[in-house]
């Protein structure tokens, strides 16, 4: 059996790193996605339990490439007629298609045919559209092979297939989470630069850092790296408030599976905070407030180290090269932004940077634009390390890793 994780464009090696720790398994790295051996289904759960870098997790049942859209629906139409759909449908099960288009690459020219719905020859191809031709094929193959047919819920199914379509290539499966993983629960006081939280955790991950190193963001924002940090540290599920909202509770082939004990399993393996080693600093009390309140709804405050935290101060609040490593998103360039208050900005905080970090230490920000930030880092003598782009939906972040 195998698996799929959708993820951001740009954090797919870090999606694979997290399947390997999570459930010992190799990722295969493709486009916005990972594919990868599982042993039995309950991986798949126990991923959309703590991932903490995927938007998707899902049972793959077949992935195939196409070459435009008369291709695709005869390519789905022959793959779902070979597949054992009644081993997770029954007459009482309800179900849905949801599909999911990365791409709008996908060829024109759908030619009709009498079990869809008739399409002009120059129609584009949408997901409302895909969504319902599939659904109208497991309709058809249900009822040649059971005589029945199978019913429909696009609120509330028992069961959602789901169609992922990157370019020419498409991912049929089933979605084991039945929600969007990278919406946190705790993400309840937000700021306008707030991060994708799958996104913090990669920063997190891009900056290697280790357990019980000391980590700053002195630009907290509503608090998502600290928080993935805490959660990461801690092995504090992500998804610990919501358990009752996982898809995979109503499947048909886990029915005799005990989720309480399954969840208690994983729970168990929460630790505790001995020294809280994130330290969660923003100038803005507002922020700081935000990352309190969004701590305290993960569960995890206890773990963070808050103080609202001018950039100047920084060397008088922290010591001397004590810090391990530095992860942050800094404020941005905005149209009532002076570029020169802007630059002052990152001035003192690559200063201030100077003095705190550890010689080995590493310093990982996210911005949308790096001119101004390279030009401070180097001012300050920091080096670039690596540099990646990571899509935040359709909106493109840089990352840089610098060092001293």
């Amino acid at each position: 059996m195998k698996g799929l994780a959708i993820t951001s464009k740009g954090i797919e090696d870090i999606t694979s790193l997290e399947i390997k720790d999570l459930i010992k398994s190799k990722g295969e790295i493709k486009d916005s996605c990972v594919i990868f051996n599982i042993k039995k289904l309950e991986d798949l759960c126990l991923l959309c339990y703590r991932s903490q870098s995927v938007d998707k997790i899902m049972l793959l049942l077949d992935n195939f490439d196409f070459k435009d859209n008369k291709d695709l629906v005869k390519k789905l139409k022959s793959k779902l007629n070979k597949i054992k759909l009644s081993d997770w449908l029954d007459k009482e099960t309800t179900f849905r298609v949801s599909c999911k288009l990365l791409k709008s690459q996908i060829s024109k020219g759908l030619e009709n045919s009498k079990n869809f719905q008739k399409r002009l020859n120059n129609e584009e191809l949408s997901s409302e559209q895909l969504a319902g031709d599939t659904g109208a094929i497991i309709i058809e193959t249900i009822k040649k092979t059971k005589k029945y047919k199978q019913k429909v819920d696009l609120d509330t199914p028992d069961i959602t297939f789901l169609l992922f379509i990157n370019q020419n290539t498409a991912y049929l499966g089933i979605d084991f989470s039945g929600r969007d993983l990278h919406k946190r629960e705790y993400k309840v006081f937000t700021h306008p630069d707030a991060l994708r939280s799958t996104i913090a955790y990669s920063l997190l991950r891009i900056a290697d850092l280790k357990p019980k190193e000391l980590l700053l963001d002195p630009f907290c924002h509503s608090g998502e790296i600290p928080i993935e940090s805490a959660l990461s540290s801690t092995n504090f599920p992500v998804n610990y408030y919501a358990k009752e909202k996982f898809a995979f509770l109503r499947f048909k082939p886990l029915k005799k599976l005990d989720f309480n004990k399954f969840f208690e399993k994983i729970d168990k393996k929460i630790t505790k905070i001995q020294k809280a080693t994130i330290n969660c600093f923003d100038p803005e009390s507002t922020n700081l407030n935000a990352a309190k309140k969004n701590a305290k709804i993960a569960g995890i405050k206890k773990s963070l180290n808050f103080s609202r935290m001018e950039t100047t101060n920084l060397d008088i609040k922290l010591e001397k090269e004590i810090i391990d490593q530095i992860v942050t998103h800094p404020p941005e360039q905005t149209k009532s932004t002076n570029p020169t208050d802007l630059g002052e900005i990152y001035d003192e905080f690559f200063y201030q940077s100077k003095f705190i970090l550890k010689k080995q230490g590493k310093l990982v920000t996210i911005s949308r634009k790096t001119d101004l930030l390279k030009q401070s880092a180097e001012k300050h003598k920091f080096k670039i390390k690596q540099e990646r782009e990571v899509w935040s939906g359709k909106q493109v972040m840089n990352v840089i890793t610098f060092s001293k």
